[in-house]
Protein backbone atom coordinates (compact mmCIF):
# COMPACT_ATOMS: atom_id res chain seq x y z
CA UNK A 1 0.00 0.00 0.00
CA UNK A 2 1.33 3.70 -0.42
CA UNK A 3 2.36 5.66 2.34
CA UNK A 4 0.14 8.08 -0.03
CA UNK A 5 -3.80 8.19 -0.43
CA UNK A 6 -5.54 11.11 -2.05
CA UNK A 7 -9.51 11.04 -2.07
CA UNK A 8 -9.81 11.96 -5.85
CA UNK A 9 -12.65 13.12 -7.84
CA UNK A 10 -11.09 13.63 -11.66
CA UNK A 11 -13.58 15.67 -12.79
CA UNK A 12 -12.37 18.38 -10.32
CA UNK A 13 -9.39 20.53 -11.91
CA UNK A 14 -7.68 21.41 -8.10
CA UNK A 15 -8.37 17.24 -7.46
CA UNK A 16 -6.09 16.56 -11.13
CA UNK A 17 -3.34 19.03 -10.39
CA UNK A 18 -2.68 17.67 -6.63
CA UNK A 19 -2.53 14.48 -8.55
CA UNK A 20 0.00 15.32 -10.73
CA UNK A 21 2.38 17.32 -8.46
CA UNK A 22 2.20 13.63 -6.46
CA UNK A 23 2.92 12.15 -9.50
CA UNK A 24 5.73 14.47 -10.83
CA UNK A 25 7.78 14.29 -7.51
CA UNK A 26 7.73 10.57 -7.93
CA UNK A 27 4.84 9.64 -5.43
CA UNK A 28 2.40 6.83 -7.38
CA UNK A 29 -0.30 7.55 -4.31
CA UNK A 30 -3.23 5.52 -3.58
CA UNK A 31 -6.12 6.81 -5.43
CA UNK A 32 -9.24 7.01 -3.77
CA UNK A 33 -12.34 7.77 -5.89
CA UNK A 34 -14.70 8.54 -2.98
CA UNK A 35 -17.86 9.11 -4.88
CA UNK A 36 -17.53 5.04 -6.12
CA UNK A 37 -16.13 4.31 -2.63
CA UNK A 38 -16.66 6.54 0.07
CA UNK A 39 -14.79 6.61 3.02
CA UNK A 40 -16.50 4.85 6.46
CA UNK A 41 -17.33 7.16 9.22
CA UNK A 42 -14.43 5.82 10.75
CA UNK A 43 -12.34 7.12 8.01
CA UNK A 44 -13.90 10.34 7.53
CA UNK A 45 -13.52 11.15 11.56
CA UNK A 46 -10.30 9.70 11.10
CA UNK A 47 -9.60 12.75 8.11
CA UNK A 48 -11.28 15.31 10.06
CA UNK A 49 -9.80 14.65 13.32
CA UNK A 50 -6.50 14.48 10.96
CA UNK A 51 -6.84 17.79 8.99
CA UNK A 52 -7.73 19.24 12.72
CA UNK A 53 -10.71 21.35 11.18
CA UNK A 54 -14.41 20.63 11.42
CA UNK A 55 -16.89 18.62 9.61
CA UNK A 56 -18.45 21.76 7.87
CA UNK A 57 -14.70 22.97 6.56
CA UNK A 58 -14.63 19.52 4.47
CA UNK A 59 -18.05 20.35 3.03
CA UNK A 60 -18.60 21.89 -0.46
CA UNK A 61 -21.15 24.57 0.32
CA UNK A 62 -21.59 25.16 -3.60
CA UNK A 63 -23.18 21.81 -3.80
CA UNK A 64 -26.76 22.27 -4.62
CA UNK A 65 -27.81 19.29 -2.26
CA UNK A 66 -25.75 21.31 0.64
CA UNK A 67 -28.73 23.87 0.64
CA UNK A 68 -31.54 21.15 -0.25
CA UNK A 69 -30.51 19.59 3.19
CA UNK A 70 -30.49 22.55 4.80
CA UNK A 71 -26.53 21.68 5.65
CA UNK A 72 -26.08 25.67 6.37
CA UNK A 73 -27.65 25.99 9.74
CA UNK A 74 -24.95 26.58 11.96
CA UNK A 75 -26.96 24.57 14.85
CA UNK A 76 -26.03 21.18 13.25
CA UNK A 77 -23.67 19.20 14.92
CA UNK A 78 -20.41 17.52 13.87
CA UNK A 79 -22.19 14.13 13.85
CA UNK A 80 -24.92 15.82 11.52
CA UNK A 81 -22.60 16.82 9.19
CA UNK A 82 -20.86 13.36 9.10
CA UNK A 83 -23.65 11.63 8.40
CA UNK A 84 -24.96 13.99 5.69
CA UNK A 85 -21.34 13.39 3.87
CA UNK A 86 -21.64 9.69 4.51
CA UNK A 87 -25.36 10.04 2.76
CA UNK A 88 -23.78 12.52 0.01
CA UNK A 89 -20.18 11.78 -0.73
CA UNK A 90 -20.55 14.77 -3.42
CA UNK A 91 -20.52 17.10 -0.48
CA UNK A 92 -16.63 16.09 0.88
CA UNK A 93 -14.47 18.45 -0.27
CA UNK A 94 -11.17 17.36 -2.31
CA UNK A 95 -8.64 16.16 -2.75
CA UNK A 96 -7.81 15.22 0.95
CA UNK A 97 -4.39 14.44 0.44
CA UNK A 98 -3.32 11.99 3.06
CA UNK A 99 0.99 11.06 3.83
CA UNK A 100 3.08 10.34 6.99
CA UNK A 101 3.27 14.30 7.23
CA UNK A 102 0.24 14.94 7.62
CA UNK A 103 -3.55 15.15 6.32
CA UNK A 104 -4.91 18.25 4.48
CA UNK A 105 -7.60 19.71 2.08
CA UNK A 106 -4.99 20.47 -0.55
CA UNK A 107 -7.01 23.80 -2.11
CA UNK A 108 -5.00 25.11 -3.60
CA UNK A 109 -3.25 21.87 -5.06
CA UNK A 110 0.38 23.00 -4.11
CA UNK A 111 -0.29 22.85 -0.87
CA UNK A 112 0.33 18.86 -0.98
CA UNK A 113 3.73 20.14 -1.34
CA UNK A 114 3.24 20.99 2.24
CA UNK A 115 2.80 17.52 3.15
CA UNK A 116 4.96 15.72 1.48
CA UNK A 117 7.54 13.31 2.83
CA UNK A 118 11.06 14.32 2.62
CA UNK A 119 13.87 11.55 0.67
Amino acid sequence: MSPIKIYHNPKCSNSRNALTLLRERGYEPEVVLYLDTPPTRQELQDIIQATAVSARALMRSKEAIYGELGLDNPDLTEDALINAMLAHPVLMNRPIVVTPKGTRLCRPPEVVLEILPTT
